[in-house]
């Protein structure tokens, strides 16, 4: 057996399973605070309404310009989360490792899972690993559960949301998704673009005490074109952007080359709220003054004339934005 790879040993609930667990999971999630041995552990929840999410993460490559699938899966869990105004409390995390793994890379992408979830204020409470057989798996997946408690203020939900509302973003849309892109190489393209992932709470918590704030909703897959037909199925209005939704010149650009549209692609460490017409101006001032914010606009409204979601154009058109049915970059996230 190669000791600097991960082999089906590793899964078995022996020894090197143990090691595993405990030389990198336990080393960087903290040996303390982490009980290896436990099937279950009580968490301490302070009161409150208690709110719980989960997701998976098949990310390829797994290190990308800005991230990797360990700190994507902390900002992606507790961003979920934050957008229903919460505060992120607690993590599990459930490891599906390839056999063949590098181990160095295995410890890399946990350190940064380590740092990520510090950052974020959220505790690795319970976990979980397994190991595949090689050719079985994409080297890496992870699976989270996110618990925590909601925050004083307004309940965003879409049953919120009334026809004249505006809608805004904190800052460029596409970032992730196109930066993910770029690291495969499959197209022979290149650049600088980093993806936009990170962590949302400084933005949810800035909103969460404008008694006009409806809705918030963080742009993954299938990007702020899916949020809006979410909102349409929700509650039959139609949503009309308008032509500032901020695109940064290399996402459009890659857009361009490769008919990709940038309203569809995802992103990881942005906001979209929908907020009464009278907040607007201080609702953006808000995240403004944040780092997370400072490219915050608007970027449409909500119209019960309209039946679609629709795009006007710069030049004074307007195109249909369909719903999503395949999902155009694999594995974003």
């Amino acid at each position: 057996m190669e000791d600097d790879r991960i082999s089906l040993a590793h899964g078995n609930g022996g020894r090197f399973m143990r090691e595993l667990i405990e030389e990198i999971f336990a080393r960087h999630l903290g040996k303390d605070e982490l009980d290896t041995q436990a099937d279950a552990v009580p968490i301490a929840l302070n009161g409150g309404d208690v709110l719980i999410t989960t997701d998976g993460f098949t990310v390829q490559p797994l290190e990308f310009p800005g991230g990797d699938i360990g700190s994507l899966a902390v900002h992606g869990t507790t961003n979920d989360l934050a957008v229903a105004g919460a505060k992120p409390l607690y993590l599990t995390l459930n490891a599906f490792i390839e056999e063949g793994f590098e181990i160095a890379t295995l410890d890399r992408i946990v350190a940064s899972l380590a740092r990520a979830a510090r950052e974020s204020g959220v505790r690795i409470a319970a976990g979980d690993t397994k190991v595949l057989r090689r050719g079985e798996g994409g080297g890496l997946y992870l699976a989270t559960t996110g618990v925590g408690v909601r925050l004083p203020g307004v309940v965003p939900s879409l049953d919120r949301i009334e026809d004249g509302d505006v809608i805004i973003v904190s800052g460029p849309v596409g970032d992730h998704g196109t930066a993910v892109m770029l690291a495969r190489e499959d197209f022979g393209l290149r650049g600088d673009l980093v993806s936009d992932a990170g962590p949302v709470m400084a933005l949810t918590e800035a909103l969460l005490g404008f008694d006009g704030l409806r809705f918030m909703r963080d742009p993954t897959r299938g990007g702020i074109a899916s949020i809006a037909h979410e909102i349409h199925r929700a509650t039959s209005f139609g949503v009309r952007f308008e032509p500032t939704i901020p695109v940064r010149d290399p996402v459009q650009s890659v857009c361009d080359m490769l008919g990709y549209d940038p309203y569809y692609l995802a992103c990881e460490g942005r906001v979209v709220a929908v907020i009464a017409p009278q907040q607007v101006d201080a609702a953006l001032a808000a995240w403004r003054e944040l780092d997370e914010g400072r490219d915050a606009v608007r970027i449409g409204r909500i119209s019960a004339e309209d039946n679609r979601v629709i795009l006007e154009t710069s030049l004074g058109g307007e195109r249909f934005l369909e719903e999503l049915e395949d999902d155009p970059l694999p594995r974003i996230c």
